[in-house]
């Protein structure tokens, strides 16, 4: 067992969409049962789930990657983001909604969920009103596929909104390392 980083790591486990080891930590076996309950208990397909996007922000000389948990897909389209994070949810509707603006290029996701695994918030990512509250509020396929005839896929693209929500996720995703400092990405790669 590793406890020399922010998590206990218990070994490896198998990613129970795309079969890839990962660390297993706490963290990781809540995002497991997630994927789990998306496919066995709600109907969806795995090939309709992107696990581990991500996007990354850079302000102030610091980069930080934002992780999605889920990504749902349906007809080709994003619908749906699931981002987990132990805790209160009511501080990690914000950035869900930030990162649903951002994640696609071609149109702001609808929808995002957030939970820690035992409560959960349906989000409409317009407004950033919450629909539905509790683990049930997470859609079935089925609903899912009769909301999103209903949903609108309008395009995020103006660049000073698209700045603001990426300051607002890479304020709300910067992880403050227990030794005081702040953790940071290395210095490849893009940032938005």
């Amino acid at each position: 067992m590793d406890t020399s980083g922010h998590h206990i790591v218990y070994g490896t486990l198998k990613d129970y969409l795309t079969g890839e080891e990962l660390p297993d930590t706490d963290d990781e076996r809540s995002r497991q049962q997630l994927a789990r309950l998306l496919v066995e208990e709600k109907g969806y397909a795995p090939e309709e789930l992107e696990p581990r996007l991500s996007i990354e922000t850079g302000f102030s000389g610091r980069r930080v990657r934002s992780l999605i948990e889920l990504t749902v897909r349906i007809g080709g389209r994003r619908v749906m983001i699931v981002r987990y994070g132990p805790g209160s949810l009511v501080t990690r509707e914000r950035a869900a909604v930030a990162a649903s603006r951002l994640l696609d290029p071609g149109h702001r996701i609808p929808l995002a969920v957030v939970t820690n695994g035992r409560e959960a918030e349906l989000l409409e990512t317009r407004t950033g009103r919450v629909l539905d509250t509790g683990m049930e509020a997470i859609p079935d396929r089925s609903r899912l596929a009769r909301l999103s005839g209903e949903l609108v896929f309008e395009p995020f693209a103006d660049e000073e909104k698209r700045e603001r929500e990426a300051r607002i996720l890479h304020v709300f995703d910067e992880e403050v390392c227990c030794r005081g400092g702040v953790c940071e990405l290395p210095p490849d790669g893009d940032a938005v």
